[in-house]
């Protein structure tokens, strides 16, 4: 019995500061610079950040005819950027009890290059609330694909990420049986970074991209580097045990 619980249907909406220098780019060109950025979660999704309209470059925000709205945050206003597209959008009038938010304004996450401090975040930005712990673990992981036990090892890498199911991340050593070949598929997490992918053969089948890793993952997820892991999902079964492997 599963005793984790979110919300989809009851709109709820989490406003905090940052501490963090935010800057947008296009190219090179910074069109926005904020030390007093705002952190908006609605319903559980990825944080987005606001800036205060006074820290984006004269002339940038431009009124736009286009309009939508939010469950929670009421009615959007549009913005274009140099009167290109709509690509940027605030909220002038909140419903009663949300914070006034008519003073931020944020820019759709593929128009611009985002910035914290002077590191270029991708993907979206990191929530503060998300935590991914990497632990070495001396337990025994076995992996099982199509009927066949393919890897065991007892020096894994469980890595543990907030209201997901760990993963399991061990030397390239440790397959025994199955071989590796190289996939074009990438794939990016802002935790851990940019990911590479290998399909999995055995026995003249192929399994696409069902084993990844991280040849150079952001700091904080350092442990992980040059480790493969399997997709549990995709997999007949990968066992753990209890206690320390004998």
């Amino acid at each position: 019995m599963s005793i984790s619980y979110r919300s989809r249907e009851v709109p709820a909406v989490l406003i905090e500061p940052t501490y963090r220098r935010i800057r947008l780019k296009r190219g090179e060109e910074v069109i926005a610079d904020s030390t007093q950025a705002i952190v908006i979660y609605e319903n559980g999704g990825h944080p987005v950040y606001y800036l205060p309209k006074t820290d984006f470059h004269d002339g940038v925000l431009q009124p736009s005819e286009k309009s939508g709205a939010s469950p929670v945050l009421g009615a959007r206003r549009y913005w274009s950027l140099d009167g290109a597209g709509d690509s940027a959008w605030s909220y002038e009038h909140v419903p009663e009890g949300v914070p006034d938010l008519a003073g931020y304004a944020t820019v759709a996450w593929s128009a611009v290059r985002w910035f914290e401090e002077d590191e270029e975040i991708f993907g979206h930005p990191r929530n503060v609330h998300w935590r991914v712990d990497a632990i070495d673990s001396k337990r025994r992981v076995e992996v099982v694909v199509d009927g066949t036990l393919v890897a065991r090892t007892n020096r894994a890498v469980f890595l543990f990420e907030t209201s997901l199911i760990p993963r399991y991340y061990f030397p390239v050593e440790d397959l025994i049986a199955g071989t590796l070949a190289d996939s074009a598929l990438h794939t990016y997490c802002p935790y851990k970074g940019r990911a590479s992918y290998y399909h999995f053969d055995l026995n003249g089948n192929r399994h696409e991209n069902i084993v990844w890793y991280y040849p150079e993952p952001l700091h904080e997820s350092g442990r992980i580097k040059g480790l493969i892991s399997f997709y549990n999902e995709k997999v007949d079964e990968i066992r753990v045990s209890a206690g320390d492997a004998e």
